[in-house]
């Protein structure tokens, strides 16, 4: 759903010199210039899921992969089974672009072995697995309910006595509830019921009936922020950060009435997800450090 002041889905995760990009949305690769990461260190990207709010902006995070950084070879692109096509679509849809950049800057500057993106496809096998372990950090994917669309995962990084978890797209999910154990980051989708109703009846009353019928079936594969506030209690995870926002809050004066009452549901701290945070999580330390990248929408 559109909002000015956000990109699609999309968070980083940097462990030591590594660096993972998880999902991206629309305008992804551009925030992250923004905030003065540059895609041309990415390691990878995970996906999720295939649904396009979450892969639409694969192409310019690719470009900017194989441009900015000079890279010699393709983005790793891990997924579950159904990544190598959504990479081979990305990769033809380039393609002549490609082209167009390696005459233009020469093979120096955009090796011609670095363009575009390579499948890392895994197999789910069971309720989560190991996707990689490389200098300390382990990737996990762990199967989420986003019915129907299948596949869909989300994933837990373990590095240094630290961790978090992405919950991707579900519902409420036992299965995250029992691989995020005791993560000192959850950070889960939310989708309030309440303003997509109201939104889904403004549409309606004025005729927009798709419009209508598609704010009624999204209801139904999200989590509301008061479940995500009991998985994450569930968990024992240390903050929860809500992310992929549905609907999307142009002001911060709106965060009291998307919450709801999922504050008195988890006892640690509640953080309504922004482009431009940070949230660092030093070794040896329990301490979650914040800072700011951009400026936030209020």
């Amino acid at each position: 759903m559109p909002n000015l002041d956000r990109a699609g889905p999309c968070n980083v995760v940097i462990a030591g010199k590594q660096m993972y990009v998880v999902d991206t949305g629309e305008g992804a690769a551009e925030t992250l210039n923004v905030m003065g990461i540059s895609p041309g260190k990415a390691d990878g990207l995970l996906l999720t899921h295939f649904h396009s709010d979450h892969i639409d902006g694969f192409g310019p995070l690719m470009l900017f992969h194989w441009t900015r950084g000079s890279s010699t070879a393709p983005l790793p692109v891990y997924g579950p089974k159904g990544v190598e096509a959504i990479v081979a679509g990305f990769n033809a849809a380039y393609a002549t672009d490609n082209t167009y950049r390696i005459a233009h800057h020469g093979p120096r500057v955009v090796p011609p072995s670095g363009a575009g993106g390579i499948a890392r496809p895994f197999d789910m096998v069971g309720p989560a697995t190991t996707v990689l372990e490389r200098d300390g950090l382990k990737i996990t994917a762990f199967t989420v309910n986003h019915d129907p669309i299948k596949p869909s995962v989300g994933y837990r990084f373990d590095y240094k006595g630290r961790s978090l978890c992405i919950s991707g797209d579900t519902k409420k999910s036992p299965n995250l509830e029992a691989v995020c154990k005791g993560v000192d980051i959850l950070i889960h989708e939310a989708l309030d019921p309440k303003l997509l109703q109201k939104m889904e009846a403004s549409a309606a009353a004025n005729g927009q009936a798709s419009a209508a019928k598609i704010f009624h079936d999204i209801q139904d594969y999200h989590t509301t922020p008061e479940e995500a506030a009991e998985s994450a209690q569930t968990a024992g995870a240390g903050m929860l950060v809500l992310s992929h926002l549905v609907p999307p809050l142009p002001s911060p004066w709106l965060y009291a009435a998307f919450l709801g009452d999922a504050k008195s549901r988890f006892s640690g701290p509640i953080v309504v997800g922004e482009d431009g945070m940070m949230f660092s999580l030093p070794a040896g330390s329990k301490t979650i450090d914040r800072t700011r990248l951009i400026r936030g929408t209020g």
